[in-house]
């Protein structure tokens, strides 16, 4: 198990769509290791492998309390197959965008399935913020950041601040 780097915008890839795992296996399984390692440490309640520079369906998410033991979640190839008309509105904010918060509105549940580590099909119902934190997951399995969900004035303003910070750190 590992820490990997955390892919900050704007990087490109972060607007791909990922490819779904045609095998579950120990490779896998390290992956998922890993990326809980790195979401932990960062400390975040979710990550998809895109924000660790892989193009591949897997998330992971815990959003147990810091006082509560851990609930950690690995989805591989999630899908989400039902959604409730009801919404919910959460503050977001993302590893791969640190230090930028905005509200979002999202369907309040969820139905995802999934393969877990092992290779099982699952289905998982979520609500409150489990239901947030795996949509916003999956959108990025599909190229979609938190902030193409806010108005395009605030998203611009976000993107033209991380774009100069990268200029400046390839200049140093």
């Amino acid at each position: 198990m590992s820490l990997r780097d955390i892919v900050i915008l704007p990087d490109n890839i972060l607007k791909q769509t990922s490819a779904p795992f045609e095998k579950i296996d120990a490779d896998v399984r390290a992956l998922a290791d890993d990326m809980f390692d790195t979401m932990y440490h960062a400390p975040g309640i979710g990550l998809a492998a895109v924000q660790i520079g892989l193009l591949q369906r897997m998330l992971v998410v815990d959003v147990a309390k810091e006082d509560e033991p851990r609930e950690p979640i690995c989805m591989i190839n999630p899908k989400i197959v039902w959604s409730s008309e009801e919404l919910s509105e959460y503050e977001e904010g993302c590893l791969s965008i640190p230090e930028t918060y905005d509200l979002v509105t999202r369907p309040a549940e969820i139905k995802v399935t999934y393969q877990d580590r092992e290779g099982a099909n699952c289905e998982r119902h979520c609500e409150g913020l489990l239901a947030t934190c795996v949509q916003h997951e999956i959108d990025h399995l599909d190229g979609i950041l938190f902030i193409d969900h806010i108005s395009r004035l605030k998203r611009d303003r976000i993107i033209k601040k991380f774009v100069k910070a990268a200029k400046q750190k390839a200049i140093m």
